[in-house]
C-alpha cells in the first residue's frame, strides 16, 4: 500500500468515527441529561407561551360573557385599546347590550407568524335567535407580560390527521 493510500484509508476512517466520538462528547446524543435538559429548555417557553395565551383570551371571553368592557380592556395590548374604546359597546361590539354569550369555548392554541394563535367558539344570542362564531385571537408578548394584540373572524383550521 502506497504512502498515500495509507493516508486516505485513515482519513475516511476517522471520519466514520466522528460520529461516535461526538456522541460519546455529548454532541448529538439525545437520550442523555443533558439532551433531555436542552429539550425540556426549548419546550419551556412554548408551553409558557401557549398557557399564557389560553389565561388571556378566556379572561377577555369571561368579560364578554360577564359585560365587564373594563376586564376586556385589561387583556388586550396598549395599541389596541383605543379601537376598542370606540367599539366594544357599539353594534358590533364585543359588549354590544343586544346580546348574550352563553358559551365561549377555547378550541385551539397554536404558534402563528405574529404570536399565538387561540382559536374560539362563541355563541351567541340575540332574542330568539342563536348563532356560533368562530373568533381567532393573536396573542403576544409585550414587555414582560402577555396580551392580546389581535383579534379577526375565523379560527385555525384542524390539524391534518394521517392514518397509521
Amino acid at each position: 500500500m502506497g504512502q498515500t493510500h495509507r493516508g486516505a484509508v485513515t482519513g475516511v476512517a476517522l471520519l466514520a468515527l466522528l460520529p461516535i466520538a461526538l456522541t460519546g462528547c455529548g454532541f448529538g446524543a439525545k437520550d442523555d441529561a443533558g439532551g433531555a435538559a436542552a429539550t425540556e429548555a426549548q419546550r419551556a417557553p412554548a408551553e409558557e407561551a401557549a398557557a399564557k395565551s389560553r389565561e388571556r383570551v378566556q379572561a377577555y371571553l369571561d368579560a364578554i360573557a360577564g359585560k365587564d368592557v373594563d376586564a376586556g380592556r385589561s387583556q388586550l395590548c396598549a395599541p389596541m385599546q383605543a379601537s376598542f374604546d370606540a367599539a366594544a359597546t357599539g353594534p358590533n361590539g364585543d359588549f354590544a347590550d343586544h346580546f348574550t354569550v352563553p358559551q365561549a369555548t377555547i378550541t385551539d392554541v397554536r404558534s402563528g407568524p405574529h404570536g399565538e394563535e387561540v382559536s374560539t367558539s362563541i355563541t351567541v344570542v340575540v332574542g330568539s335567535r342563536k348563532a356560533t362564531r368562530s373568533l381567532l385571537f393573536t396573542v403576544t408578548r409585550g414587555g414582560a407580560d402577555w396580551c392580546i394584540s389581535g383579534e379577526a373572524p375565523g379560527g385555525n383550521t384542524p390539524e391534518p390527521t394521517t392514518t397509521p
